[in-house]
């Protein structure tokens, strides 16, 4: 006989959390429907003699918490990883856009600005930043309405952004000896600004739950 049980899931910020949270429940042998909110932050799951233990460490394992309480940090989680390097490969196609354009504007266009190649950089980190939170608020714009969108995308962790322009940066001034694009220097970049925030991006991911990608 099919009953209900509701689960107290932190951690949600957008319907992508909580289809996610859906998705992993019903995934379990024995659950036949689950009816998640990231704004009650609940679970109501009908299922056959699916033990709660069971579906609340399906949760956990995709980084969310139960009854306030989350897994055991660890660094070994492979669909964690995964998850956090989509999240960091649509950061760096935000950032690079802004960054970029900034560069190949001082580099091409502005060439007698007067600017030194920091104060460009720190423009061009700027830049970044706010085009990362326009595409994150684009990408999201499709799940929700347009406001929460923004919202979550303001939300997004600037220490992630912040440390991904920063390396980007940092290898362009030490290559090129200034605020310059080549073609050999773009791929040093992307990886630089790819790798350098992925950790904590699985950190915060696993830890707290926090992604909406």
């Amino acid at each position: 006989m099919s009953e209900a049980v509701s689960i107290e899931v932190g951690g949600m910020t957008c319907t992508g959390c909580s289809d996610r949270v859906k998705n992993a429940l019903e995934e379990i042998t024995g659950v036949h429907s689950a009816e998640v909110s990231h704004e009650s932050g609940m679970a109501i799951i009908q299922h056959d003699n699916v033990s709660r233990d069971s579906m609340a460490s399906s949760i956990l394992s995709i980084g969310y918490t139960v009854d306030g309480k989350g897994e055991e940090f660890n660094w070994r989680d492979s669909s964690v990883w995964k998850q956090s390097a989509h999240n960091t490969k649509w950061c760096l196609v935000g950032c690079s856009i802004g960054d970029f354009g900034t560069i190949a504007a001082f580099q091409f266009v502005f060439t007698d600005s007067g600017w030194t190649p920091m104060m460009i950089m720190a423009l061009a980190m700027f830049n970044g930043i706010m085009t990362s939170i326009a595409l994150e608020t684009v990408i999201l714009s499709a799940q929700m309405a347009l406001k929460e969108a923004f919202r979550v995308a303001v939300g997004m962790s600037l220490i992630s952004m912040i440390s991904m322009e920063a390396a980007m940066n940092i290898v362009d001034l030490v290559l090129t000896g200034g605020a310059k694009l080549t073609w050999w220097v773009i791929i040093p970049m992307f990886i630089a600004g790819f790798l350098t925030p992925w950790p904590y991006n699985y950190w915060r991911l696993k830890k707290y739950g926090v992604a909406c990608h």
